[in-house]
């Protein structure tokens, strides 16, 4: 199972969380940002419904991939 892990760092004059390279809107401090990253966590082990999905991969090749909506990551919080 995956694991979502996200990180609360300051960013942009205030604080944000990210994911990867990608950061969250900036919060004007480090407890709302927390609690906004703790809102998406959560989130993210709502289970959806199945679904088809398609992607290309890194060679070019288009993959067709069924979802299972049920299977969600681990989450956490850090910082």
């Amino acid at each position: 199972m995956a694991l979502v892990t996200y990180r609360i760092e300051q960013h942009d004059g205030g604080w944000a969380y990210r994911l990867g390279e990608t950061y969250s809107e900036t919060y004007p401090d480090h407890d709302s940002a927390a609690a906004a990253a703790r809102h998406v966590a959560r989130e993210q082990k709502v289970p959806d419904e199945n679904a088809c999905i398609e992607y290309q991969n890194a060679e070019g090749e288009w993959i067709t991939e069924r979802a299972d909506g049920h299977d969600r990551p681990l989450t956490g919080v850090e910082g």
